[in-house]
């Protein structure tokens, strides 16, 4: 059976839910949804990555414990996932006692295989990044992320991340679909060939994080405990069970391009180093932008994830996001552009398909699928389209071109309104022709057969729309197994509603 374990990073408490967060999770519950439908035996998780200095004086700030500020902002981002109807498996906190015994069985491997030692650390640290930074990538006093930077020394232990210099390069060598986009493998095979140093992995000046068992005054370096995440989920600490057999390493880890560091260089050398195998795949996306400019608070152009799904719709956003940039680059959000996606692809495209093709059944053709008589070439032309979607979306999807998979779709719905236009089943309903009358039902069953797959295949994408459709269509299967045996004639359909209604610019 195909296995699919897919990711989003357990995101950092130091403030709210917003656009990168909703982005990220809506990816990761397409994929999800998409294997599921396929019939794999899926994993998604997402969460809240809790411990660290930021946090600590995030909630100082607010007059509340580290306990008190996490579970408040940890529960809007479950709520996030419930706004945006992100389907996933776990939900993970790394406060929770499973997740610390988890981080602190792997510090355990990693110290009885020799590759933790205690030192000196001498550096520059930036809170906000929760990043240490080499002197060569300090930028007129700032980390190369523009967060400020203070010099720290303390005592710490250090994992030698040195060693797995040439161990990285080979396995990356090895496995050239391991990082993707290319150009984010490129950067992460520069920075490894650049000379790895040892990473310091514990701290002393702060106790929020998870205690080191066998020197309780230190506290684990944040990026250790919380990459831990990823095999916590699967139920791994000092024994691997069935699910972490089972998922790992097929796993897809789903982040945005700033944290590519921590994934594809720290955490495939713990997982080496701990005798376990490193990430099937590291996709690292791109950011958007708010017509054309940077968002920030100060610029007051910060878009709110909730306020768009409010305003235009939770499946409209859903594909807007998934459909408007390539996954992987960078991209831009107006509102022109949600409209334009909306009334183009979506009203015009889509909807209008459904509704005109299903109005006219339920008016001219006793609300019932229709049976088909003698296909012709131009049938059989646009029920191959819909049929070889199966063999292309696979594809797009095993390569997360969550844009692509979308142009695809699109495209056998734009062959399906030229297929309408041509065919003319009005034209063939005022017929006195008897023929004209077989043809035409011949016509509308090829395209309820075309709006099946259709609908069947934007589940990943817009799960409510996608089964409106499929309610008026009166299928009870809606895998993509039930796509293998034709339509069924003669089911009786109601009455259709329209599914996307165009939005007036003003909105």
């Amino acid at each position: 059976m195909t296995v699919r374990y897919i990711t989003t990073p357990i995101y950092y408490l130091n403030g709210e839910p917003h656009l990168g967060h909703v982005y990220t999770t809506i990816a990761g519950d397409v994929l999800a949804r998409y294997w599921r439908l396929a019939g794999a035996e899926v994993k998604f998780l997402t969460g809240t990555d809790e411990h660290g200095q930021k946090v600590a004086q995030a909630a100082e700030v607010a007059g509340e414990s580290p306990k008190e500020y996490t579970d408040k902002l940890s529960k809007l981002f479950l709520e996030m996932t419930k706004k945006i109807k992100a389907s996933q498996d776990v939900f993970m906190r790394t406060t929770e006692t499973r997740h610390h015994e988890a981080a602190q069985a792997l510090w355990k491997k990693l110290e009885d295989a020799g590759q933790i030692y205690k030192s000196t650390y001498a550096g520059w640290y930036a809170v906000r990044d929760e990043a240490y930074y080499d002197e060569g990538e300090i930028v007129e006093g700032k980390a190369p992320t523009g967060a400020p930077v203070e010099w720290m020394e303390e005592s710490s232990y250090f994992f030698r991340l040195s060693a797995w210099e040439r161990p990285l390069l080979d396995y990356y060598e090895a496995n050239p679909q391991a990082i993707a986009p290319v150009g984010r493998r490129n950067e992460v095979l520069s920075f490894i060939k650049g000379g790895l140093r040892d990473l310091s992995i514990s701290r002393t000046k702060f106790t929020w994080g998870v205690p080191i068992l066998s020197d309780p005054e230190h506290v684990m370096y944040v990026w250790i405990d919380a990459l831990t995440n990823y095999i916590t989920a699967l139920g791994y600490s000092k024994v691997e069970g069935e699910a972490f057999q089972t998922f790992w390493p097929e796993v897809i880890h789903l982040m945005g391009k700033d944290i590519l560091r921590f994934h594809a260089v720290y955490w495939p050398a713990f997982l080496m180093a701990a005798g376990l195998r490193p990430p099937k795949r590291i996709f690292a996306h791109g950011w958007w932008t708010h017509d054309g400019e940077k968002m920030s608070k100060s610029l007051g152009n910060v878009v709110d994830p909730f306020k768009l799904i409010d305003t235009f719709g939770l499946d409209s956003v859903r594909y807007f996001l998934m459909r408007e940039i390539p996954f992987g680059q960078d991209g831009d959000y107006s509102d022109a552009a949600m409209i334009q996606r909306i009334n183009s692809d979506l009203a015009n495209d889509l909807g209008n398909l459904v509704q005109r093709v299903l109005s006219f059944i339920y008016k001219n053709a006793e609300a019932q699928i229709p049976h088909p008589d003698q296909l012709l070439g131009e049938d059989r032309e646009m029920l191959a389209k819909a049929a070889h979607l199966h063999d292309i979306l696979r594809d797009d999807m095993e390569a997360q071109a969550l844009q692509v998979y979308c142009q695809h779709i699109w495209e056998v719905i734009g062959d399906a309104n030229r297929y309408v236009d041509a065919q003319k089943p009005w034209s063939l309903k005022k017929s006195e022709n008897p023929q004209d009358q077989i043809r035409m039902k011949t016509v509308l069953y090829v395209l309820t057969e075309v709006i099946r797959h259709v609908a069947i295949y934007i589940q990943p994408l817009m799960p409510d729309a996608a089964s409106r459709i499929l309610d008026q269509l009166n299928q009870e299967d809606r895998s993509f197994e039930a796509l293998k045996i034709p339509l069924k004639s003669g089911v009786s359909l109601m009455e259709p509603q329209p599914i996307f209604p165009r939005v007036e610019s003003d909105k």
